[in-house]
């Protein structure tokens, strides 16, 4: 018999589905991925260079917190954004994003305690907060409203005894939310009121648009420093998702000591990596404001061409490179993996048959029901593709019967 921890583990939203696009693109079949973050946009050239040149030979590990080197440009990074207080000790460095919201998870709570999240969320929490054994206590966020946060009080409501901590990710993944500084005031009111930790997912950081700022936890840290835990990464900001680095932030003498000893035990974080992206520092300004406006442009494409399909709802996403979007369709997994199997659009210039795959919304939720209609869309194809793809979709809910 295997744990029950294991069979608890749910698949993920975003790949599950991937065997049928598979079968498709064997049958000859164009697939656009919209389905996951993983962005077109080229890794900075001065981290390529590194791989054209690297010289050492054997590849040893890594030190267990991180490479000086690395530590070193990631405190100039930090600095640079106006946290001089940060020092090395404050930063454990980690194998992605992924690996620091599952230390901080197994940091902050024992099996069968709480940690109050907000629906639609990343849908990794639901599978780190099952291998932890942790309950994710859901706070419904509602497409109507942008998936704001609702009022303090709504929030309160779900505090437990068991509550350990709050878990946010700002700008958001899955819904393209920036919360504003009075929202990430109220959730540091929170933390401090109930003495509870405060996770803050910044893998986003640099995408805000229409003149929108991140309100980073940074800004609050020194007020709430024994509560105030942050999760990075370097996957989205340069285009490093194969690379598998995140880092794990806070002034918590307890916490950093034993997410270390968690390090040591998994040995270290990519040696390659880390020496890649040690040169962010060599990264010119112009690199992060040419994305920024390459994801601008592509989001006003997706929300243009959305809005303009009968029954489809869209907030306009205000950060990061997600949107949720509501279908006319009953059963939003039905119509994804229909899309993948069953409908095929020519092409207008070459006749290839092209369809789209997107990623099922109910995933991204804890709560069972919610999402059901809704799908993740992430934009990281070039503009030409996300028409063609808004022309897919467009004619594929034309047509589909379930």
């Amino acid at each position: 018999m295997t744990s029950h921890r294991l069979s608890a583990v749910p698949a993920s939203p975003i790949r599950k589905l991937v065997p049928f696009a598979v079968a498709a693109k064997k049958a000859g079949v164009t697939v656009y991925h919209l389905n996951i973050g993983d962005p077109d946009i080229e890794t900075p050239e001065v981290m390529i260079d590194v791989l054209h040149n690297w010289k050492d030979n054997p590849i040893r590990y890594g030190q267990s917190q991180g490479e000086p080197g690395f530590l070193e440009a990631v405190l100039s990074y930090y600095h640079g954004l106006g946290f001089s207080f940060l020092k090395t000790e404050n930063v454990q460095v980690t194998s992605g994003g992924s690996e620091a919201i599952a230390m901080a998870m197994f940091a902050v709570a024992d099996p069968g305690e709480e940690i109050l999240t907000f629906e639609p969320l990343y849908t990794n929490y639901n599978s780190y907060a099952a291998i932890n054994g942790i309950r994710l206590t859901a706070v419904f966020t509602d497409i109507k409203t942008g998936f704001h946060l609702p009022v303090q009080e709504e929030i309160e409501k779900l505090i437990t005894e068991k509550t350990k901590a709050i878990l946010y990710c700002n700008p958001n993944n899955p819904t393209g939310t920036v919360y504003t500084q009075a929202e990430v005031e109220m959730l540091v009111t929170i933390a401090k009121k109930h003495n509870l930790f405060l996770l803050s997912d910044e893998v986003y950081r640099e995408y805000c648009y229409d003149g929108k700022k991140q309100v980073s936890l940074f800004s609050s840290m020194q007020e709430i420093p024994n509560l105030a835990i942050v999760l990075d990464s370097m996957s989205k900001r340069y285009s490093l998702c194969g690379a598998r680095l995140g880092m794990l932030v806070s002034l918590n003498r307890e916490i950093m000591a034993g997410v270390l000893c968690i390090a040591q035990g998994r040995l270290s974080a990519g040696f390659v990596d880390q020496a890649i992206a040690s040169t962010l520092t060599e990264v010119p300004a112009s690199y992060l404001a040419g994305v920024q406006e390459e994801y601008a442009k592509r989001r006003d494409v997706l929300f243009e061409g959305l809005r303009k399909i009968p029954g489809v709802t869209i907030p306009k996403p205000e950060g990061a490179f997600y949107t949720i979007v509501g279908l006319p369709v009953e059963d939003a997994e039905h119509f994804c993996q229909w899309l993948l199997t069953d409908f095929r659009d020519p092409s207008a210039s070459s006749g290839q048959a092209e369809t789209v795959m997107l990623a099922p919304a109910a995933g991204f939720y804890a709560t069972p029901g919610k999402g059901k209609n809704e799908v993740r869309i992430a934009y990281v194809l070039n503009t030409t593709k996300l028409s063609r793809c808004i022309e897919i979709l467009a004619k594929a809910l034309q047509v589909y019967r379930p």
